[in-house]
């Protein structure tokens, strides 16, 4: 699955977000920063290009996504690590950043709980999440196509998981639940490129987990292909541009700091 990830979604999905997280991060100067979700690092990587001098650790649940991201980005501390129990002292960071993570915790007040704990008192938890699949134009693609290939139940994973954290005053209680004060709320959009709509399809298919509920079909092959076609016939041939909007978040820790300040 990190292969498939890398190879087939990072660059298209992830890295032009990255960018823009990475230029926010720079903005508050940090020189502490835990990275949460880190996958195969993309944010790790425009993190340390923006901000070269930056301690940062990057840990990641998913030990295969570590030991990817640590042979892509070594320049990083690399952990396995539960957002949910992390494993590092109260106020060790004057960042914690994570990119599309936060709609997979279990417990996301409990994690933001966390994050708050390792942050000094002036630093910030700046994270980010998907908006609806209708605002996604490769998810929305992919999930009509999924839908035609398999007309009674298909799989659902991308609106309710990925994309379905994407209500922002949602998003607003558990911080508030956590402890902490939310700053700001920014929607962006942001242009995606990819080589072929197929080399999306592939991507969704090999390097998620609608990969594996599909695979388990004995008709797994032709409902592949047909993703494939469907996505190709909605977006065309060659490389491929969709629009995918997300919302980016910043918070505090409520005992300290204020809007604007520097971290440290």
């Amino acid at each position: 699955m990190p292969q498939a990830y890398e190879r087939h979604l990072v660059p298209v999905f992830f890295r032009p977000f990255a960018v823009d997280l990475a230029a926010r991060a720079a903005a508050l100067r940090p020189r502490t920063v835990l990275e949460l979700a880190a996958g195969t690092g993309v944010l790790t990587s425009a993190l340390l290009a923006e901000v070269p001098d930056a301690a940062v650790v990057a840990t990641d649940l998913n030990e295969a996504m570590v030991t990817c991201g640590a042979q892509r980005q070594p320049r990083a501390a690399w952990r396995q690590a539960d957002a949910q129990e992390l494993p590092f002292d109260d106020g060790a960071f004057d960042l914690v950043l994570c990119q599309f993570g936060v709609m997979f915790f279990p417990d996301r007040p409990g994690a933001y709980a966390e994050a708050g704990r390792v942050l000094t008192s002036r630093g910030r938890f700046l994270f980010s999440s998907w908006g609806p699949v209708a605002s996604h134009g490769f998810g929305a693609a992919f999930q009509a196509a999924l839908e035609r290939a398999i007309p009674a139940g298909a799989p659902s994973f991308l609106p309710d998981v990925p994309h379905g954290y994407s209500d922002p005053a949602a998003v607003a209680a558990d911080v508030e639940a956590a402890g902490l004060t939310l700053e700001s709320a920014e929607e962006v959009t942001l242009e995606g490129v990819a080589e072929s709509a197929a080399s999306v399809a592939a991507g969704f298919l090999t390097g998620t987990p609608v990969g594996a509920m599909v695979a388990a079909r004995e008709d797994a092959k032709a409902v592949q292909a047909l993703v494939a076609r469907e996505m190709t016939d909605r977006l065309g041939q060659g490389p491929v541009t969709a629009s995918m909007t997300a919302t980016v978040y910043t918070a505090r820790r409520t005992d300290g700091g204020f809007p604007g300040a520097d971290v440290g």
